[in-house]
C-alpha cells in the first residue's frame, strides 16, 4: 500500500497538519496512536496532551460559553457523548481535539488508530511499521507525535491530574482554581523559575520545591526568583504525596527534607510539574537528526524539513521553547503546506 502523506500523531499540530494535506488532496493517512495500557501509562493516547486537559481558554475562537449545541452539530452521532460531559464555560481540551479531528475527516483524512513502531527512512518511498497490519509505504511523511511532561510517578500524582496537578502554568495558571491562592512548582530550572514567575501573576505565593540548596537555573533567572516576592523557595525538599479529595482537588502537598528526613505539610490548590518533558521521537531513533534531549531538528530556518528530504516534523516533537496547542496547530499548517510543496517539486 503506497500513500502520498502519512501523517503520524494526533495532536493539534496532527490535525492541522491532516486539514492542510485533505485540503490540497493530498489524500493523507493519520496513524493517531493505538489505545494500549503502555499508550495510557505514559500519557500518549490518541488526542495528544490536549485530551488529558480540562479548560482551554488560550486557544483563538472559543471564548467562555456554552457549546453543546455547536458541538452536537459539528460531531458525529459517535461522539454525542460530548455533549453530555460539556461544563459549558467554553471549550474543553477533548472536545477541541474531537472536532480537530472531525474536521480533518469532514476533508477526506483516513485515519488509523495504531501507533508506528518503526520507520525506513534510507529507501524511499519510506517505508512505516505499524504496531498491528501491513507495511505502509509512503512519498512524504509529517511527524506530529508531540512530548509528553515528566512526572514524579506519585499515585497522588496521578489522582489529581487535571484536579489541581497540571504540567503546563502557561496553559492552567489563570484558572479561577488558582486564583489569590497558594501553589506549588516542582523543579529548579530555567523553566521552572519561569513557570513560578508567571503564576506568580495569579497566585497568593508560589512555593517552589527543589531537592538541593541552589537552583540550576542561570544565574539571571535565579536572581528573578529571589527578587520576587511571590515565590518562595523551599530548599532540600522533595514531594512526599500530593494532598487533596475529591471534592476540591489538590490541598497541598507533604514534603520531606533531604537534610535530615523531617516531614511538613504546605496548603496548596495547584501542583505545577516542571521537570522536563519528553519527546515521543523513541520509534525515530537514528533515524533522523535530533537534538540533545531527542527533540526532532528542523534543519531550514522558518520551515518544518527534517535532516531526510520527504520528511517533515511538526508541534512539540520538534518544539522544546513553546509547546501551546496554538504553536503546534501553526506548525501543523507549515508542515503540510511544505510537504505539499515538496512533492510538487519532485
Amino acid at each position: 500500500m503506497r500513500e502520498k502523506v502519512v501523517i503520524i500523531g494526533s495532536g493539534p499540530a496532527g490535525w492541522t497538519a491532516a486539514i492542510y494535506a485533505a485540503r490540497a488532496n493530498l489524500d493523507p493517512l493519520v496513524y493517531e496512536g493505538a489505545i494500549t495500557d503502555e499508550n495510557r501509562d505514559l500519557g500518549t493516547l490518541p488526542l495528544g496532551q490536549l485530551s488529558l486537559t480540562t479548560e482551554v481558554e488560550n486557544y483563538p475562537g472559543f471564548p467562555a460559553g456554552d457549546l453543546s449545541g455547536y458541538l452536537r452539530t459539528a460531531l458525529d452521532n459517535e461522539h454525542h457523548w460530548l455533549t453530555d460531559l460539556h461544563r459549558k464555560e467554553g471549550c474543553s481540551g477533548p472536545e477541541l481535539m474531537h472536532l480537530m479531528r472531525q474536521q480533518a475527516m469532514n476533508f477526506g483524512a483516513r485515519v488509523v488508530t495504531d501507533d508506528i513502531t518503526g520507520v525506513v527512512f534510507d529507501s524511499y518511498p519510506f517505508k512505516l511499521q505499524p504496531l498491528d497490519g501491513q507495511e505502509v509505504e509512503a512519498l512524504c511523511v509529517i511527524i506530529a507525535t508531540g512530548a509528553r511532561a515528566n512526572y514524579l510517578g506519585l499515585e497522588s500524582e496521578t489522582r489529581f491530574k487535571n484536579k489541581g496537578v497540571s504540567a503546563c502554568a502557561v496553559c492552567d495558571g489563570a484558572l479561577p482554581r488558582f486564583r489569590d491562592k497558594p501553589l506549588v512548582v516542582v523543579g529548579g530550572g530555567d523553566s521552572a523559575v519561569e513557570e513560578a514567575d508567571y503564576l506568580s501573576k495569579f497566585a497568593s505565593v508560589v512555593y517552589m520545591i527543589h531537592r538541593r540548596d541552589e537552583l540550576r537555573a542561570s544565574k539571571i533567572m535565579q536572581q528573578r526568583a529571589f527578587d520576587n516576592p511571590k515565590i518562595d523557595i523551599q530548599w532540600n525538599s522533595i514531594i512526599d504525596e500530593v494532598l487533596g479529595n475529591d471534592e476540591k482537588g489538590v490541598t497541598g502537598v507533604r514534603l520531606s527534607s533531604t537534610a535530615d528526613g523531617s516531614k511538613r505539610e504546605l496548603e496548596a490548590t495547584g501542583f505545577f510539574l516542571s521537570i522536563g518533558h519528553t519527546p515521543n521521537t523513541h520509534f525515530l531513533e537514528d533515524k533522523l537528526e535530533m537534538t540533545e534531549k531527542k527533540y526532532i531538528q528542523w534543519t531550514v530556518p522558518f520551515r518544518t524539513n527534517t535532516s531526510v528530504e520527504g520528511v517533515f516534523a511538526a508541534g512539540d516533537v520538534a518544539d522544546h521553547y513553546y509547546r501551546q496547542a496554538v504553536t503546534a496547530a501553526g506548525s501543523g499548517c507549515m508542515a503540510a503546506l511544505d510537504a505539499e510543496r515538496w512533492l510538487a517539486a519532485q
